[in-house]
């Protein structure tokens, strides 16, 4: 077993949206992303998503409205809900907890879907 240390993890992040594996339980990966602006509006068909915040400020913006985030803030965006993450600070660190399966894109696929991740 290991003891995961975010400040030194997030410390190895050096690209922005680029998720990175920093664990992995039964079939989902805890991943720590940096964020700077906006995303792209995707959903995911099968996958639910854990975002939690551990410095910095989220925009989640969703078609029913947008849902903001501090630090030890989280929300969890349900499979089927498009979304669109969106850094309210110059840098957020973000948590994910989702299925390995989980492409970061979801349902869009461009210049900032990430199919082989790094651990960390």
């Amino acid at each position: 077993m290991e003891v995961v240390n975010l400040k030194e993890k997030f410390g190895r992040v050096r690209e922005y949206w680029s998720p990175k594996i920093m664990g992995e339980l039964n079939d989902a990966y805890v991943k720590g992303v940096k964020l700077r602006g906006e995303f792209v509006w995707h959903h995911h068909e099968r996958e639910d998503e854990l975002f939690l915040v551990v410095e910095g400020r989220l925009r989640m913006q969703l078609r029913d409205g947008n849902r903001d985030l501090g630090p030890g803030e989280f929300i969890i965006v349900p499979h089927g809900v498009e979304h669109c993450p969106k850094a309210l600070t110059d840098e957020v660190h973000v948590v994910l907890i989702e299925p390995n399966t989980t492409l970061n894109t979801g349902n869009v696929v461009n210049e900032r879907t990430m199919r082989n991740l790094e651990r960390i």
